[in-house]
């Protein structure tokens, strides 16, 4: 089956399919045997092409956190038919969303802003915690869906971008 996760806001689409010993990724460049074995004390073990690796794994909904030689990992799911609705309306970098529930507390854009990649766009708050999410491409601030102090869910699209005219 094609499948596609956005690891570091690249979207990599692959196929997987089932082997006598775990799973086949399927890539551009061939075929890798991959396996997933969780152990007894919640830990699990990542095998690709032969190379075993111990790991943590925790899921949430399309969200996945991986933890590997030091570095963490977040991968997201990305629903094939969601890709498709997602190109038939506009490229997904398009939609700001919401990465878990809070509120706005600073827009540093309007609508009809000229932005480059990279640029603040707004701050949010989530658990006391601010966040600030940059422009993920060159464009025009279509929408501001949310005002200062308006609170949302995840996943909410908080602002939607044009290409730059």
């Amino acid at each position: 089956m094609h499948h596609a996760f956005k690891l570091c806001d690249a979207e990599w689409p692959l196929a997987l399919s089932r082997s006598s010993h775990g799973y086949r990724l399927h890539l551009e460049e061939g075929v890798i045997p991959v396996n997933l074995h969780f152990e007894d004390d919640g830990s699990a073990v990542l095998t690709v092409d032969g190379v075993s690796e111990r790991v943590t794994v925790a899921a949430h909904g399309d969200d996945v956190f991986i933890h590997c030689r030091g570095q963490n990992w977040h991968l997201r799911y990305a629903h094939p038919l969601e890709r498709l609705a997602a190109q038939l309306r506009g490229s997904e970098e398009d939609v700001l969303r919401a990465p878990m529930p809070g509120s706005i507390v600073r827009l540093d854009v309007d609508a009809g802003d000229t932005v480059t990649t990279g640029q603040p766009l707004l701050t949010m708050e989530s658990m006391k915690m601010e966040t600030t999410l940059t422009a993920p491409r060159d464009g025009t601030v279509a929408e501001v869906h949310y005002a200062v102090g308006q609170s949302f869910d995840r996943d909410s699209v908080l602002l939607t971008l044009e290409p730059a005219q």
